[in-house]
């Protein structure tokens, strides 16, 4: 080969990866895991993923980009998608902040209970500075990005076989929790024999009597067909849990500046539509629970705060780095 045939394969080799994601270029192919069911009303995953299909296609971006929706747990339960996302074997993946609590314990904050009193009052306090935080302490500690904030639809409360309104009610019950420290120790506080479970293997528990009830929001429960299992609903909201957009670092660095661009502020904008759509459902998922001969009741959520507050405490004293974005989101109302 001549020098100057030489010089120009160099080129060519160096500029290749500029041009992922150009116009002229294939599309580039995303993969978005979600361990919920393929529901395009009460399914978070699947809402997330349709407004972002729509906000990529608004942006210009839907011949640029392709994205590629597993549910229902195709790619794996969600610890084990949760580290590939890590490792770059699955580009983004679309769930509870709580599994990725399991790679840096700061984000387990998110999760402690009763931190947060509503979903509009987690979005106040994310986008006043409080994000910052755990988007930081992922990227560093787990090569993930955070792209977009949204909401689980609804608080989490405890679905169960037995009624439950006090924490004496709640004595001794077998309640599935994500595979989670501190989601597990908020309801061991409350009273519950917290029993970590992966998603996809809890129906079947439930079915074979080796769970008592589960803790999730209303249209989770209604799309998994969980209401079948268990008839009695307890509005503990003890946890409003954020749902997350986590994308790999290996794919955030591969992708074309102008065209990550455009793609992170269209899931920052499907993020928006996702809220909406999460507080329009609640209401409505609780309502067609009760349809199904779900009894949904208030109970005594003053008694369970108070068994579950020194958790914070605890938190805060163990992990001091969490200590002022807690008290930030506190401090918003």
């Amino acid at each position: 080969m001549s020098k100057v045939g030489r010089r120009s394969f160099v080129l060519g080799a160096a500029l290749a990866p500029a041009i992922i994601g150009h116009a002229n270029a294939a599309p580039l192919k995303l993969k978005l895991s979600s361990s919920l069911p393929n529901d395009p009303k009460y399914a978070n995953g699947r809402v997330f993923n349709d407004c972002l299909v729509k906000q990529i296609k608004a942006a210009g971006l839907d011949g640029q980009i392709e994205v590629a929706f597993f549910p229902d747990n195709q790619l794996g339960q969600e610890i084990d998608v949760i580290n590939s996302v890590k490792l770059g074997v699955i580009d983004m993946m679309v769930s509870g902040s709580s599994i990725s609590a399991n790679l840096v314990p700061l984000v387990g904050a998110l999760d402690l209970g009763y931190l947060f009193n509503s979903y509009p009052q987690q979005t106040k306090a994310l986008d006043a500075g409080a994000a910052k935080p755990f988007e930081d302490a992922l990227l560093k500690g787990a090569n993930i990005h955070v792209i977009a904030w949204a909401y689980n639809f609804g608080a989490r409360s405890v679905l169960s076989k037995k009624p439950v309104k006090t924490p004496e009610d709640l004595a001794g019950l077998k309640i599935r929790t994500l595979p989670n420290p501190i989601i597990t120790e908020c309801l061991r506080l409350m009273g519950a024999a917290a029993t970590p479970l992966a998603f996809g293997e809890i129906y079947t528990a439930l079915q074979a009597g080796v769970l008592d009830g589960l803790e999730h929001d209303p249209p989770t429960i209604l799309a998994s067909k969980f209401y079948e299992t268990s008839k009695n609903y307890a509005l503990t909201e003890h946890i409003f849990s954020p749902l997350v957009t986590y994308m790999s670092d290996a794919t955030f660095k591969r992708m074309q500046p102008k065209l990550r661009d455009g793609f992170l502020e269209a899931a920052k904008k499907a993020a928006v539509d996702t809220r909406a759509h999460g507080l329009a459902v609640e209401k409505e998922a609780l309502e067609n629970l009760k349809g199904k001969g779900v009894t949904v009741v208030e109970c005594d959520k003053e008694a369970f705060r108070k068994r579950v507050l020194p958790q914070t405490e605890a938190f805060m004293k163990a992990k001091p780095e969490s200590k002022a974005v807690i008290e930030m989101i506190r401090a918003t109302t």
